[in-house]
């Protein structure tokens, strides 16, 4: 325990001249004293037993107050004990401590009802893990429980929809997802107040799929009904508002508004430096979002001081074969190419698909992602052969699983031109730069600098 009396008016005294045990140096603190959990440790091996580092806080930090009572109210405000402790685990990024909680609850629950919560919060933990086909299994055994004994309009009906969404989004399964997503939304439409927090979910979540199905103008009307929600629902300092800046800014991003976009991720950003661990993953997207906006405004210098600032809280908080760790990888590889550096770039790509070939599906759009990016650096490189090769795997996989007009497809088809151009074979060059302008016709706004980039080509 760290206790720094500047920083506090609480009162507190040591006890240990008075107390029973003389040992154990007790301190005795007023009540409702606030304090910042650390970490948190076991203890000699002992499941039971675990170590809390705290530190204690200003006791006039009404900020740190109201967020405490919100999370106190979402952790199972019904349920004692580990329970509570679990998923205040899983909100603070500790999955691994998380799942020991929740593996010796299931082992002492004694009949099915009591497994379904627990079974619905291992499945969140293996996803965050990056364990998806695990989390789909046990996401699934919570749903039948539920189905067999809740009504069909009960809340924790939606909540295990909404979560199988979530794996499926991150396995890149976005039709499956939207599904789901909007199975919980209609669940909760029908049980929960107009500026429930959940309802805030539902749309947050929708937002994400349009986004990464290439539907950026139902992407922005999704989050900004989630962002209204959270604002009249949820303290100023909660984690969910900054997911809502933090999505809107990427659908700005994505349409290259790049100002808007690093507003956005911003403010994010402030919000989560003030209510989460500092190894928290949800810290490392926001770094990483801001790395990226960097490196399209063409800051590289602020682009890899964010995007290592990420790689180094994911190296500590996820496993080693995380995609997420891929992303960094990907994004530092981003940068590296921008600035010319391209062995350095294609060293970064090839760390990251080896990440995703462990870990995703072998038609995962962010393998396409990665092999696009190992193309190009082979390109600049003037490795044509081997350039295009990794575009025709990427046109490929994103054929399997983005919409026919996504803006990524376009890509493809802009790059694989791009070869057949530089090969002299222009006719072939011709039809796919005029199939890519099509899509971006489609899918972009008016003055994003990718049409422009597709006229250009045409022409030359």
């Amino acid at each position: 325990m760290s206790i720094n009396p500047a920083d506090s008016t609480t009162p507190f005294a040591s006890i240990t001249d008075v107390s029973y045990f003389h040992k154990e140096d007790e301190v005795l603190f007023s009540m409702h004293t606030i304090f910042r959990i650390g970490d948190i440790k076991q203890m000699d091996g002992n499941k039971y037993l675990y170590q809390v580092s705290l530190t204690l806080t200003n006791n006039n930090d009404q900020d740190l107050r109201t967020l405490g009572d919100q999370i106190r109210q979402e952790t199972f405000p019904d349920q004692q004990g580990c329970y509570r402790l679990g998923h205040l685990l899983i909100k603070m990024g500790q999955f691994n401590k998380a799942q020991e909680v929740y593996e010796d609850l299931l082992h002492q629950a004694a009949n099915e009802s009591d497994k379904a919560p627990i079974y619905y919060q291992l499945g969140c933990i293996k996803c965050n893990q990056g364990e998806y086909q695990e989390a789909l299994v046990s996401h699934g055994k919570a749903l039948v429980i539920r189905q067999q004994s809740l009504p069909s309009n009960h809340p924790d009906l939606a909540a295990s929809h909404n979560n199988i969404g979530v794996v499926y989004y991150r396995k890149g399964d976005y039709t499956k997802a939207l599904s789901n997503y909007e199975k919980a939304l209609e669940i909760r439409q029908q049980s929960l107040l107009s500026n429930h927090p959940d309802l805030g979910d539902s749309y947050n979540n929708i937002g994400t799929v349009h986004h990464s199905m290439g539907d950026n103008s139902n992407a922005l009307i999704a989050h900004d009904k989630a962002l209204e929600i959270r604002r009249k629902s949820l303290p100023s300092n909660h984690p969910d508002l900054a997911a809502s800046y933090n999505n809107i800014g990427v659908v700005y991003y994505r349409q290259g508004d790049y100002t808007k976009a690093l507003y956005y991720y911003e403010e994010a950003l402030a919000i989560k430096q003030q209510s989460l661990p500092s190894n928290h993953p949800d810290l490392a997207a926001s770094y990483n979002n801001i790395g990226n906006v960097y490196h399209s405004m063409g800051d590289y210098s602020k682009a890899l001081l964010a995007h290592g600032k990420a790689l180094e809280i994911r190296q500590q908080s996820v496993p080693y074969n995380h995609p997420s760790l891929g992303a960094s990888y990907n994004n530092i590889g981003n940068v590296y190419h921008s600035m010319g550096v391209y062995p350095k770039a294609l060293s970064f790509y090839k760390k990251d698909l080896a990440i995703l070939q462990q870990t995703l599906p072998f038609n995962h759009p962010d393998l396409g992602a990665s092999h696009n990016n190992i193309g190009v650096a082979y390109y600049r490189q003037g490795d044509y052969i081997k350039a295009l090769s990794n575009y025709e795997k990427a046109l490929e996989i994103r054929q399997e699983s983005l919409p026919s007009n996504h803006p990524d497809l376009a890509a493809s088809y802009n790059n694989i031109g791009e070869m057949h151009y530089r090969k002299g074979n222009y006719p072939k060059a011709l039809s796919y730069h005029e199939i890519a302008l099509a899509m971006r016709l489609e899918s972009l706004p008016p003055n994003h600098p990718d049409l422009a980039a597709s006229f250009n080509n045409i022409g030359l």
